[in-house]
């Protein structure tokens, strides 16, 4: 469709976007396939970003949208409540031989937003069917992207996203930041930090271990502008939170399903939480869906009552949508098929190398990265933020790539079906961004 015969942009309120901004002059696509959008005048535009971090089987997948098809015209919604169908267990065994050992049960929900919701939820049920209902603090951390219900902001660490919706949840604090100044422009993990997770013990010491239920981190921080642990600080977590008698929840909407490399987080660096989110790569962004992997030992805490009776009053009308789940199944067998889940490996150093070449530009602040993300951050200008969009904007328009920008960072984070080719692509159009802006 051409913008002339487009319908007006009134109507529709766009998320997390400046909206006058936007209309004045919109970035459209109208069609993709593999690693490129179309815009409506015609133009490839290099999708660096996987859509929002989600697409990481590449665009159009002839194989999911055939699936989705079929199973929309076969059965296109069944009930999850006290009733079910068979692919919803079939998806659920699939997920759980992908998790990490004793991770064997998966509840399904339809956003990261509400996979995070769902997790802190089930962590507080937990303890109350163990019989410690005084554990009810959360413990998020600064820079923490964790969605958008009002649990997920409220152990979320981002200021914007928090600041115009009142007191949220009681009862919650924050880990500080997970980076250390002086480690700018590191490839991959720093090696100073981990001992910011022994900050954990000092909100233990303030509060007392039995009030707080849960700890939830990204294992690596998306959307706050891509910060990468500190070699040995997740693992740091997982002891005290495991001494303490706390649940950890890593939050895996991002990095699940190969963005690191391995199918989680969890796996790549060999450490196992107590629950774990998941959705965008669930599905290849094409229908929406969340999971949540639950430990064995959490799950069994609430099957010890009288078989008939509910042991969660928790759930979606479209928890396991049958299409949803058709989706996930033919991903999941695109990434086996093409082992994608190795990507990061392969081409994780060629990443690292081109990305750390834009050091050379005196603007540019820090560059950080680990598998197939990255991240570049400006020195602020006189307007906070305006160096990132400026960038975000010249390499949308003058270099038909598509990154993603947050105040003065660039994101990125390509579809696992990237070769280096397409990486040289990604970079010369932020190299000429960069020297036509500054």
């Amino acid at each position: 469709m051409s913008m002339t015969s487009a319908p007006s942009m009134d109507s529709f309120w766009m998320p997390f976007t400046a909206n006058r901004q936007f209309k004045a002059n919109p970035r459209m696509f109208e069609s993709a396939e593999g690693m490129y959008y179309k815009t409506p005048d015609g133009r490839s535009v290099l999708d660096s970003t996987a859509g929002l971090w989600c697409v990481n089987a590449g665009h159009c997948r002839t194989q999911i949208s055939e699936a989705v098809s079929r199973q929309v015209q076969n059965l296109d919604f069944a009930p999850t409540f006290q009733l079910c169908h068979p692919m919803a267990f079939e998806l659920a065994e699939r997920l759980s031989k992908l998790s990490p050992e004793g991770m064997d049960h998966v509840f399904f929900c339809n956003s990261g937003s509400e996979s995070v919701d769902t997790a802190l939820k089930i962590a507080l049920a937990y303890h109350r069917a163990k019989g410690d209902s005084g554990r009810t603090r959360l413990i998020g951390r600064e820079k923490g992207y964790h969605g958008t219900g009002f649990g997920g902001i409220s152990v979320g660490g981002l200021v914007n996203n928090r600041r115009a919706f009142g007191s949220l949840l009681t009862g919650v604090d924050h880990l500080k930041h997970a980076w250390t100044p002086g480690t700018e422009f590191t490839k991959g993990q720093p090696e100073v930090g981990a001992n910011l997770a022994d900050e954990l013990e000092g909100i233990i010491a303030l509060h007392g271990a039995e009030t707080i239920a849960a700890v939830i981190v990204e294992p690596i921080a998306g959307s706050g502008g891509v910060w990468i642990p500190p070699k040995g600080y997740l693992q740091r977590l997982r002891d005290i939170t495991r001494k303490h008698g706390i649940l950890l929840i890593f939050d895996e909407v991002i990095t699940g399903f190969g963005r690191i490399g391995g199918a989680f987080a969890s796996t790549h660096f060999d450490i196992t939480p107590d629950l774990m989110t998941s959705a965008k790569g669930l599905t290849n962004g094409a229908i929406p869906m969340g999971a949540v992997f639950v430990s064995n030992d959490i799950h069994d805490a609430f099957m010890t009552g009288p078989e008939e009776a509910i042991e969660l009053f928790h759930g979606y009308t479209y928890s396991a949508h049958p299409v949803a789940c058709a989706a996930a199944l033919a991903t999941l067998d695109i990434y086996e098929r093409e082992n994608l889940f190795n990507k990061a490996y392969e081409l994780g150093e060629y990443w690292q190398e081109q990305l750390h070449s834009l050091k050379e530009f005196d603007v540019v602040k820090d560059i950080r990265n680990y598998g197939l993300v990255g991240g570049i951050e400006f020195h602020t200008g006189d307007k906070p933020g305006q160096r990132g969009y400026d960038v975000f904007e010249h390499c949308f328009w003058k270099g038909n790539v598509m990154v993603r920008y947050t105040m003065d960072i660039l994101a990125m984070s390509p579809p696992l079906i990237v070769e280096k080719e397409h990486i040289d692509e990604a970079i010369t159009a932020l190299r000429n961004g960069i020297k036509a802006l500054y």
